[in-house]
């Protein structure tokens, strides 16, 4: 399997070696942006004799080590000495600090987009791609995106989670989109510019180098190179895995393992039974999943130095797990079991003042549901469905992509 990086570093793409060599570059990029080698774009870029003008950053910082919802500061972010060019965070305090601005983009010819992605609508790197892309078009600079496959794959039929109601668009998914979406960055950019009318191909706004021998019916344990973690709380692919329905623990008050070696695996807090929320998650059904009931301290974020109870979620079967509709029912029970201790998240989340948990599954409706009284099954039917249709445009994306191949 070859990554774009792979690609223009093995000669497949000379003619963008060519291009990149008598252009100022912008590169948007992050630690976990590695070759087969193990080296890191900007590293093989060196190599190849291409010197960004900047260095662009997104959440977590270029180095990766940043919190979740940290600000990076800007400019020279997180970089330190390592690399020689001026480092721009794409994510500090505020929403205007999360795309490149006029200025950034007056000083290149072409923005460089190199991204490991964990196939996750919340997940925030897809959308910093997005917003960078569309300022650069505007700014009449060429977007190149070095795609790289979705670890936890891009079958059509693991789509879960029901995209977006009109007004909860947010930097955890500022375009209506499933949840687990099954695409890769490139060919979600590939799908939003072309929507939108934007011109793609070498010589239009965007233009992008699909991976080679992906299968994309597999997961990352099929790539035969490491998994790199590319935020600090997602160290592994089972993490990846869980993720699609471990971060809407976010919009709660229990933990989801921050602050432990497994996070979102972990969940639970110090008002919980983990006997008996592990009997319930077992009996209500969680396929492709073993489940065990738990005690664990997190050492920072929620419950920080207090022990909590709940469960941990092993992935079995990766077909057959659906994420969204297991910590959808696992929020359900722990909010059945503890009603007057459990509570949803009401402080501003992602630069947004709605309730986290809203903006995460794409509308109150399953908040609603669950502060009713509404059984797991009834929350699950709520988020999880997605409409057939999202299937095509899986479908279509390989399509998509060999039309704006750089």
């Amino acid at each position: 399997m070859l990554c774009g990086i792979d690609q223009v570093f093995g000669g497949q793409q000379s003619a963008v070696r060519r291009r990149l060599r008598g252009a100022r570059v912008g590169v948007l990029t992050h630690s976990a942006a590695v070759d087969r080698r193990g080296r890191h774009t900007l590293a093989v870029l060196e190599e190849l004799g291409v010197t960004p003008s900047l260095i662009f950053a997104p959440e977590h910082g270029l180095e990766a080590y940043a919190q979740a919802q940290e600000a990076v500061p800007s400019p020279n972010g997180d970089g330190g000495n390592r690399w020689p060019s001026p480092i721009v965070s794409l994510y500090g305090d505020s929403k205007a600090s999360l795309e490149p601005t006029a200025d950034d983009l007056s000083r290149i010819d072409v923005l460089l987009i190199d991204l490991a992605d964990v196939g996750s609508r919340y997940y925030t790197f897809v959308w910093t791609a997005l917003l960078a892309t569309r300022a650069a078009a505007r700014a009449n600079v060429h977007t190149l995106v070095l795609d790289r496959p979705n670890p936890i794959s891009g079958n059509p039929a693991t789509l879960e989670g029901t995209p977006q109601k009109e007004g909860y668009l947010s930097f955890v998914g500022l375009e209506p989109l499933p949840v687990r979406h099954a695409m890769t960055i490139g060919e979600l950019i590939a799908h939003f510019c072309e929507r939108d009318g934007l011109l793609l191909g070498q010589e239009s706004a965007v233009s992008i180098i699909p991976t080679q021998g992906w299968e994309r019916h597999r997961t990352a344990e099929a790539w035969g190179r490491p998994f790199v973690m590319p935020s600090p709380n997602m160290p592994t692919l089972e993490t990846a895995l869980v993720y699609p329905g471990g971060c809407l623990l976010e919009g709660t008050n229990l933990s989801e393992g921050r602050g432990t070696t497994a996070p979102f695996q972990l969940v639970g807090a110090p008002f919980l039974d983990a006997e008996a929320l592990a009997e319930g998650l077992v009996k209500v059904g969680v396929p492709g999943a073993q489940v065990r009931p738990v005690s664990f301290r997190p050492m920072f974020d929620k419950h920080a130095g207090t022990v909590c109870h709940g469960v941990m979620l092993h992935v079995t079967d990766s077909l057959f797990f659906r994420p969204v509709s297991s910590y959808l029912a696992l929020i359900t029970l722990a909010r059945s079991q503890a009603p007057e201790a459990f509570a949803f998240r009401t402080e501003p989340y992602e630069f947004e003042t709605l309730p986290a948990f809203d903006l995460l599954t794409g509308s109150p409706a399953a908040r609603e549901a669950i502060e009713g009284g509404a059984s797991p099954e009834e929350v699950a039917s709520m988020v999880a469905l997605v409409d057939a249709a999202w299937r095509d445009v899986v479908g279509e994306a390989e399509a998509r992509l060999a039309r704006v191949r750089a």
